[in-house]
């Protein structure tokens, strides 16, 4: 509704990028980690697909693009919790 008004995305867009991409993060760690090697992506001899692996890659690029994890954190405390500049 904020941006269909012309006032720009808001802080919700703020909290809604850090959990989203939080979450992704932790959910492909967690998949990496049950997984072992075998996320690795190595089948027998042969490399395999790989894509657990990649996924988890993909969700670290995830949280810096459009601004990282501690700038969304930044604009949620001081324009959703009215926080002074650190």
């Amino acid at each position: 509704d904020e941006a269909k008004a012309g006032q720009g995305l808001g802080a919700a867009s703020s909290i809604f990028k850090y959990y989203g991409t939080e979450l992704n993060k932790r959910r492909n760690e967690l998949n990496l980690a049950a997984l072992g090697e075998q996320a690795l992506g190595w089948e027998g001899e042969a490399y395999g697909d790989g894509q657990v692996s990649r996924d988890w890659l993909r969700s670290k690029g995830n949280s810096i693009e459009g601004g990282t994890s501690e700038i969304q954190l930044n604009i949620i405390a001081k324009r959703v919790l009215g926080l002074p500049d650190e």
